[in-house]
């Protein structure tokens, strides 16, 4: 049976976070289910959502993950998915852990083939709730329509930083790209907070300087990666060379993205349109939407930007203070929109 999380009295700072999710990211009706998964971790958050469903009124579900398998996860538990199949709406709000990806993955098959509208709130935290979480997305939603619109005319991205990122990118009209800013419609689910425009790249050559953070659980143990930057060569998209003065950082990241064939690919690149985001804070959940470019090796959500590959891995990669140009002509300065 699902759970329902019970708890004495809702963090008030939670509720704008919380009203923005339910009400205008996920926009949820009366008549809607929701499924809203969570962990020990993330109860208060969750309970903050539950809230805000119930005050709208709709039919939900609430699963608590220890209640129902061991952490860390090797696959979603069946009740849970099979849960999901009935409801319109649905949140993961939850702290990852290692070799989890491939449950995540297996929630992500049910989102996407019955066009279910997801907010991904993994890693979310109380910080981002009183930050990201509390962006106007109606405005953000303006930006990303007006910045989407100009990079599906674009060849080539360029972008620099003063960490030494010196990096392009190449684009095929037969690549989608993707707006993901925060309001979620069935044709794409979406990370909470929103703010970024993404795509799978034809081709990416140059250096790419990690100075803010990386994904997955490496983000957790390493944080803000300011005074020890992973720098990236890259050439044909691929992986050629990797520095780093934070040998674990090294060895780990290294070791990811070799876990398949095209681990060490990039899969995505995306730019970051949240401008309530104004700081890294060393959590890749608000620290990708941040202005400027993120790239991430692996999986390059080929379902929805129709890449013709997989990967079983996926690393984002978020730098700082973006010079970006689309065909020479520049959009952005220090991290500051020029659109």
């Amino acid at each position: 049976m699902p759970d329902r999380l019970t708890i004495d009295t809702i963090d008030a700072e939670l509720v704008p976070g919380a009203r923005n999710a339910i009400r205008v990211c996920l926009q949820l009706k009366p008549e809607e289910r929701i499924t809203i998964i969570t962990d020990e971790a993330t109860r208060d958050i969750a309970a903050a959502l539950q809230a805000e469903v119930e005050e709208v009124g709709s039919e939900h579900a609430v699963f608590l993950l220890e209640n129902y398998d061991c952490r860390p996860l090797r696959d979603m538990p069946k009740v849970i998915l099979e849960d999901l199949e009935q409801s319109q709406v649905s949140i993961f709000c939850a702290q990852s852990q290692r070799g989890e990806l491939g449950s995540r993955m297996q929630m992500s098959d049910i989102v996407n083939r019955k066009r279910i509208r997801h907010g991904h709130m993994v890693n979310i935290t109380r910080q981002i709730m009183l930050e990201g979480m509390r962006a106007d997305f109606r405005a953000i939603d303006e930006l990303s329509q007006r910045l989407v619109e100009r990079a599906r005319k674009a060849k080539r991205i360029t972008c620099k930083t003063p960490a030494g990122t010196d990096f392009e990118g190449e684009f095929s009209t037969s690549l989608k790209w993707l707006k993901t800013s925060g309001i979620i419609a069935p044709d794409k689910w979406g990370n909470l907070p929103g703010g970024e425009i993404f795509t799978s790249p034809a081709n990416t050559n140059g250096r790419f300087v990690v100075d803010g953070v990386v994904g997955d659980y490496l983000c957790s143990k390493y944080g803000d990666l300011h005074d020890t930057p992973l720098t990236i060569e890259v050439q044909d998209s691929r992986i050629t060379d990797l520095k780093c003065d934070h040998a674990g950082l090294l060895e780990e990241f290294r070791a990811y993205t070799s876990t398949d064939e095209n681990s060490n690919r990039v899969g995505e690149f995306a730019i970051g349109t949240n401008t309530a985001c104004l700081r890294v804070i060393g959590n890749i959940l608000q620290d990708e939407k941040i202005p400027g470019i993120h790239i991430a090796f692996g999986h390059p959500y080929a379902e929805h930007t129709g890449a013709d590959w997989l990967s079983k891995t996926h690393i984002d990669c978020v730098g700082r203070d973006f010079d970006i140009s689309f065909d020479g002509e520049q959009i952005m300065r220090a991290g500051k929109f020029l659109i």
